[in-house]
């Protein structure tokens, strides 16, 4: 498998050039204090790992359950188990970071709750109906925008415990309904859907970080953010989540997805 990701490393970056443009851009802004050379390997680990993202991500489409288990691990599970003895549904915030495909996909496995990844269908109408299938093979539920307080308001009046992925560093559709703070020194738009569940159904607030043990080997470790959102301040969740977000790119930048154009937005003044 990564013997292929090698290659697409090779005419992706090496040749394309795919997003080069996009990606400097954003790491020089983003880290300023570093150095030409510095910025050019970073750069360079970056493009190995977005292809074995790209190469995971299809493979993810074919695996057995044991093969993925065994290579996308919990360290912590129960801090989030404990809310399903309680009855408790969570919402789980995370990022596009590390392999985010296999959380979907393995997400109803990992926990004792019933899990509900939130996205965006692919462009692609034709492809999109099978890969559908087959992210949700193993029970993950998948829902979009257009549907997502539907099924949390169904589950939530039927009094089963679910858990609510939701990778909140997308750039939102619309600058007037985000969340602004400033990020990687830029004023940066994020989307507000995780703490707006939070805080109507009063769920606990987990932050999940994906580590990168190895090639294709990643462990999950779960942080709570807010165990009573609705006891909190407007917009601290999302805001702490913001902040424990930037210390972990900081630690590992190579494994965030900079070539995405975080920062097309700009601030709406109301």
């Amino acid at each position: 498998m990564y013997l292929v990701s090698d290659i697409v490393y090779l005419i992706a970056y090496k040749i394309l050039g795919y997003r080069t443009k996009v990606v400097r851009r954003n790491l020089e802004v983003s880290f300023p204090e570093m150095g030409e050379e510095e910025r050019r390997k970073l750069e360079h680990r970056f493009y190995h790992h977005l292809c074995d993202i790209l190469v995971e991500g299809i493979w993810n489409l074919f695996v057995s359950p044991r093969w993925l288990m065994k290579r996308y691990c919990v360290t912590n599970r129960e801090l989030v188990n404990r809310y399903y003895e309680q009855g408790k549904s969570v919402v789980l915030m995370s990022a596009h970071y590390n392999s985010w495909e296999y959380m979907v996909t393995s997400l109803n496995m990992q926990l004792f709750h019933h899990g509900i990844g939130v996205g965006k269908p692919l462009s692609n109408k034709v492809l999109e109906p099978w890969v559908f299938r087959r992210r949700t093979r193993f029970g993950t539920e998948v829902v979009y925008s257009d549907t997502v307080r539907d099924v949390v308001s169904f589950y939530d009046k039927h009094r089963v415990p679910c858990a609510l992925m939701m990778l909140s560093d997308q750039s939102p559709a619309h600058a007037d309904k985000a969340y602004w703070t400033t990020f990687f020194h830029q004023d940066t738009a994020f989307l507000y859907g995780a703490e707006y569940f939070a805080r109507k159904y009063d769920y606990p607030v987990l932050y999940y970080r994906v580590d990168k043990v190895k090639r294709g080997r990643y462990t999950v470790t779960f942080d709570l953010l807010c165990e009573h959102p609705q006891e909190t301040p407007q917009y601290s969740i999302v805001e702490n989540y913001v902040r424990k977000l930037e210390k972990d790119i900081r630690e590992k930048p190579e494994y965030w997805l900079w070539s995405h154009r975080r920062w097309k937005l700009k601030r709406v003044d109301r």
